[in-house]
């Protein structure tokens, strides 16, 4: 194995969070393959430093100085691996911005992927949190992925139902310091099977005027709902929805909405209800609101925003403060979805 790693020292993370979050790592490094994976490892290894992987840094709260080797992953390449009766096995890198990804499989002819559009991060970090949007999640696409046990350097092959998937859940969340995903697969059709049922893709696509959609028409329709209700990274620093959609008892949705008729919940096949927790925020009053730089943004309470020079300290204790006001008056607890470092 050629030595290829190159390792930067004191290197701004900045640019590699969507908050804009200004800390520092000790050590950075990309990786562009496999062997830049393993090499990053066992550089941490040798000099008994931990190794923090990331992507597109979409997931992610930094909240100090990161002692750790960052490792990001660069990796790129998009193949067809199979093709049969229209179906189609697509395998990508796991640093393949996800987005982009996307375009790339709707300009192949497949479907599937369209409802995930416009999504930051990149392919490896997909299936973490089982990212889902508009009736549409990570599970209902999948085929297998790659990925490098941490532990005993093997490479090991997972299938959909290995991966454990839940709501923006996964076992590579639960082990999250033993498995590094190096490429995923993903289960298309040339066929579309479009869903349009979920919040407002229906109507965005009559406004525009298209009775029969294709993907690419879902495709855009989402793209443009997602920047009418979400501020750019690149413009207004933020992680999307900050906050997962709790899951509460029946009782306990029912005992809301005595007291508050307009609560938006979706009864589950289990018995629970998923309740919107930006409506919750909403409601509370914490919409638009800004303290210093940390922010809640003005058109979606679930989206905590970075308005210049908030550390990640000061959006973490926003988050707290949300989360003990909405347990303090709903009696439901909100779970974060960044990753916290």
């Amino acid at each position: 194995m050629s030595v290829s790693l190159q390792v930067q020292s004191g290197v701004s993370l900045k640019a590699f969070n969507t908050f804009g979050v200004d800390v520092r790592a000790q050590l950075f490094a990309e990786a562009h393959g496999d062997d830049d994976v393993r090499q990053a490892l066992a550089y941490g290894a040798e000099h008994d430093l931990p190794v923090l992987v990331i992507g597109g840094g979409s997931n992610l709260l930094l909240t100090e100085d990161v002692q750790a080797l960052v490792l990001r992953m660069a990796s790129r390449g998009i193949r067809i691996l199979k093709e049969d009766c229209g179906q189609g096995l697509v395998e990508a890198e796991a640093g393949e911005p996800w987005h982009p990804f996307v375009q790339s499989c709707l300009e192949l002819g497949f479907s599937g992927l369209e409802n995930l559009s416009l999504i930051p991060g990149t392919v490896g970090a997909a299936p973490m949190q089982n990212i889902g949007a508009y009736g549409v999640e990570i599970k209902d696409v999948f085929h297998s992925l790659t990925a490098l046990d941490r532990q005993t350097g093997e490479l090991r092959e997972f299938s959909l139902e290995d991966c454990q998937f839940g709501y923006r859940d996964s076992i590579f969340k639960q082990q999250a310091h033993r498995w590094l995903i190096l490429r995923v697969r993903f289960a298309l059709s040339r066929s579309a099977s479009l869903h349009l049922e979920y919040g407002p893709v229906r109507q965005r696509l009559d406004a525009m005027g298209i009775k029969q959609p294709t993907p690419v028409d879902v495709s855009r329709a989402i793209c443009a709902i997602r920047r009418e209700k979400l501020p750019d990274p690149a413009v207004l620093g933020n992680a999307g929805s900050f906050f997962k959609n709790p899951l509460v008892t029946a009782e306990l949705s029912d005992a809301i909405k005595l007291r508050y008729p307009g609560l938006v919940g979706y009864p589950q096949a289990d018995g629970q209800v998923k309740l919107a927790a930006g409506w919750l925020i909403e409601q509370a009053g914490w919409k638009g609101f800004r303290e210093g730089d940390a922010g809640v943004h003005a058109l979606q309470a679930l989206v905590l925003v970075n308005h210049g020079q908030a550390t990640g300290l000061e959006l973490l204790s926003l988050a707290r403060r949300i989360q003990a006001d909405i347990a303090e008056r709903f009696g439901v607890t909100l779970e974060m979805e960044p990753n916290l470092y």
